[in-house]
């Protein structure tokens, strides 16, 4: 099973990566779109806050649920099969957002696209792992790291454009044709790179894992949104960690699991892994509290937010490639703790934040953080990948992406709610309580908790180092 049935020489990979780049930034910059776009959505179809909330619980928790079982349907399905499917859904599902003429429409767009999302990430990665050999995968997870960063990047900024001079339904018309092109793109020149060794279905092991890390996500968004005490809360998360334990068990006792945990048997796949985990929740505090910053603390537009965190993502689209190509040569530690210490030292000086900062300050900090994030992720990613042999390469990209996925939850609830906590105290103490100041106050705490949890990450990253890939993937790969 571990061997190549695939003869990958003379493959063109350009065309191949083009197809997947493609792909992968439509669906990332319509996940960051919509976000700004909330305000009017919640006037457009009369909803809450906690209603519109939807909109990003039920994305995170499609593809939460679906990636872990990417790596079975990678087994079954080719290359091309996998992308296309992906693509169509998600056009399908964007067809149904813009023209929803219901709030329940939208949602269910958003799940559509969200099936679309979940299938094509780990397809793209675990296509890079094949087609790449290991001395030339950073470059080319840092073309991947350019769009999956730019995305973000441009998306609020442009969607405040849209909004401001169209109207929210635009976010999703102006994708059809992207999506439309990307389709026709991977379907003329997308080849089949996997190998199909049709594994057994295991039913109950899927069931157990969409309640595992559907409960978890969820719970831990409904957290964010409310109360930890909340019943809901405590039985999608006690549901969800006893689903999870009980699915860990079945996938070391079956013979082919879906999600083969055996990943974690190379010592650096877990480390990254791990730090990923802890690296994700900082990065995505961030992310949920900057824009809350910017637009009730500094009464900035959803337009003029959106601006102000462009810069910092161009410049982290821009180091992904050098990170990748530096990482090629130089191996993972020279990037890695330099990136960590950056990381740190934003979230730090965002404790220091308040409603005179300047927006320029906000600018170089949020430059800063990017730089350390991109000096990072693609780097560490890849060095963990690396360690895999090939027949784990599926289950190693679906491991990683499902926890990115899950510890986004669980960052954005911890964070939400430790910035509520503290702006409510703030509120119940002050002689004379000034909202914005309270919400700054609330934004310390977090940033504070941020940088504690940031700081288990460098701790983490001082043990990564540069690994040689299995003796079969080299003879495999030369």
């Amino acid at each position: 099973m571990a061997g190549s049935n695939q003869d990958l020489t003379g493959i063109k990979r350009g065309p191949i990566v083009a197809s997947l780049i493609i792909g992968a930034f439509v669906a990332i910059l319509n996940e960051t779109l919509l976000n700004i776009a909330f305000p009017d959505l919640m006037i457009e179809f009369g909803i809450t806050a906690a209603t519109i909330q939807w909109l990003s619980t039920a994305y995170m928790l499609v593809i939460g649920i679906l990636v872990p079982v990417t790596a079975l349907l990678q087994q079954w399905f080719t290359t091309r099969q996998m992308f296309l499917s992906a693509m169509i859904l998600f056009l399908v599902g964007t067809i149904i957002c813009g023209v929803a003429p219901a709030f329940s429409i939208l949602l269910v767009g958003r799940v559509v696209q969200a099936l679309g999302t979940g299938l094509m990430l780990p397809v793209m990665m675990n296509t890079i792992l094949v087609i790449y050999p290991p001395e030339k995968r950073g470059g080319a997870m840092g073309m991947i790291g350019l769009v999956i960063m730019f995305g973000p990047a441009i998306g609020p900024t442009l969607a405040g454009l849209i909004i401001d001079q169209l109207n929210w339904r635009w976010l999703f018309y102006l994708v059809v044709p992207l999506a439309a092109f990307s389709i026709i793109f991977a379907a003329s020149y997308l080849r089949n790179v996997s190998d199909l060794t049709k594994p057994k279905v295991d039913v109950l092991a899927i069931v157990l894992s969409s309640v595992a890390f559907g409960g978890i996500v969820y719970g831990f968004s409904k957290a964010g949104e409310g109360s930890w005490s909340a019943p809901e809360v405590i039985w999608t998360l006690v549901a969800g960690g006893i689903s999870l334990v009980l699915f860990v068990i079945r996938q070391l006792t079956v013979r082919e699991p879906i999600l083969d945990l055996r990943a974690f048997k190379y010592p650096m796949f877990t480390l990254v892994t791990v730090m990923m985990l802890v690296l994700m929740m900082t990065l995505f505090s961030t992310m949920i509290l900057l824009p809350l910053f910017l637009q009730t603390a500094l009464m900035m537009t959803a337009f003029k937010a959106g601006l102000t965190l462009m810069p910092g993502g161009i410049v982290n689209g821009i180091m992904a490639p050098v990170s990748g190509k530096l990482f090629d040569k130089f191996g993972p530690r020279v990037l890695v703790i330099p990136g960590l210490i950056l990381v740190l030292l934003a979230v730090w000086l965002f404790t220091g934040i308040s409603v005179e900062t300047t927006t320029a300050h906000v600018v170089t900090l949020h430059i800063i953080l990017l730089i350390g994030i991109s000096l990072v992720m693609m780097p560490a990613q890849t060095t963990g990948l690396n360690q895999l042999p090939r027949h784990l390469y599926p289950h190693g990209t679906a491991i990683l992406n499902t926890l990115q996925q899950v510890s986004g939850a669980i960052g954005t609830a911890l964070f939400i709610s430790i910035m509520s906590s503290g702006t409510k105290d703030y509120l119940a103490t002050a002689t004379n309580p000034n909202p914005a100041e309270g919400l700054v106050a609330g934004l310390h705490d977090a940033f504070v908790v941020a940088l504690c949890i940031g700081f288990l990450a460098l701790v983490l990253g001082f043990f990564i180092k540069r690994v040689q890939p299995p003796q079969e993937e080299k003879e495999a790969s030369h």
